[in-house]
């Protein structure tokens, strides 16, 4: 732990004191999960076994759900439990691996939406050695963020306060419950975090501004299908983005509306993630068609291969 570091758990205030709200909550972030959860999985499972889907796009967006689904786990389960709870705590170890794992996850996610809004030049840039290579930055890039952010924390004094208006662990609320001054540290979370956010959030806003205006040559009918995904692709990006340079482009602050944002990108972004980047997608849903109907068929052969070897055994039996 850090220095003078006498607190061994933290205590949770969560999203709300009403009991009734809180189990109302509870069914529907319940059932957010349950969806995200297989709806990420499936697109995982999905890609990896359906030859058609070889792209470098749908590799990107696999790794993406497999990110969004780990991303997840390392909030919901915790908050979802916490709901049922009339006192929520967290130790001082597991708050600071909710902490990594959700950053760690979340910068890569980051930095890999970079290398699936260019689909206009897949053909002409991508080929499997770039991927893998742009797929190793993105981790190494999230890893390299959370990293910062845990050793920042973890040299951190903590010497009695321990209740955290929040319903996760996260860097703004902790640091103002250091027994030290935080204004520069709360400065290198801004340069880290937030500048991050920021830079690429700037980069992506440009990239699909130069794609839309690249569709000036294209037909009407070519035209409209590629606005429809890219503003899609952009509602998705703002609901991530935005929250997050509103929570980590300012000085070390909490404001009541934090937990309300950190819900929209923790809980709602990876839910959102396979519905507008792949099951809108024709090729994606065909792909799924195809990829389940064989293995339900598949099962329905094997039972009634199975079937059929019983009742000849049965039969060999009674002949004897």
């Amino acid at each position: 732990m850090g220095q003078s570091n006498n607190v061994t758990e933290f205590i949770l205030l969560g999203l709300t004191k009403n009991m009734e709200l809180q189990k109302a909550l509870f069914v529907m972030f319940l059932f957010i999960y349950v969806v995200t959860m297989a709806g990420n999985l499936l697109i995982v499972v999905t890609v990896l076994f359906s030859p058609a889907l070889n792209s470098p796009m749908y590799f990107f967006l696999a790794y993406l759900s497999l990110m969004d689904a780990v991303y997840c786990t390392a909030i919901s389960p915790k908050m979802i439990a916490d709901l049922l709870r009339a006192k929520k705590t967290i130790s001082f170890s597991a708050c600071m691996g909710q902490l990594f794992i959700a950053h760690s996850f979340g910068g890569a996610e980051v930095f890999l939406l970079v290398a699936i809004c260019k689909p206009l030049h897949y053909l002409t840039i991508m080929n499997r050695r770039v991927c893998i290579l742009l797929l190793m930055l993105s981790w190494v890039g999230g890893f390299t963020h959370s990293l910062v952010q845990i050793l920042v924390v973890y040299s951190l004094p903590f010497c009695g306060p321990n209740i955290i208006d929040h319903f996760i662990c996260d860097m703004y609320p902790l640091l103002e419950l250091a027994c030290t001054d935080t204004y520069f540290v709360g400065l290198t979370v801004v340069a880290n975090g937030g500048a991050i956010c920021m830079v690429i959030f700037l980069l992506l806003l440009i990239s699909y501004g130069v794609i839309l205006n690249a569709l000036k040559t294209h037909s009407q009918e070519g035209r409209t299908k590629a606005l429809s995904t890219c503003s899609s692709h952009i509602t998705v990006i703002i609901l991530f983005f935005v929250p997050c340079i509103f929570m980590y482009v300012r000085p070390v602050a909490n404001f009541p509306i934090d937990k309300s944002l950190c819900v929209v990108f923790t809980v709602f972004t990876p839910l959102l993630n396979p519905i507008i980047y792949t099951f809108r997608n024709s090729e994606m849903k065909n792909a799924m068609k195809r990829l389940w109907s064989k293995k339900l068929t598949g099962s329905r052969v094997r039972v009634l291969a199975r079937n059929e070897h019983t009742v000849a055994n049965s039969k060999a039996t009674r002949r004897q």
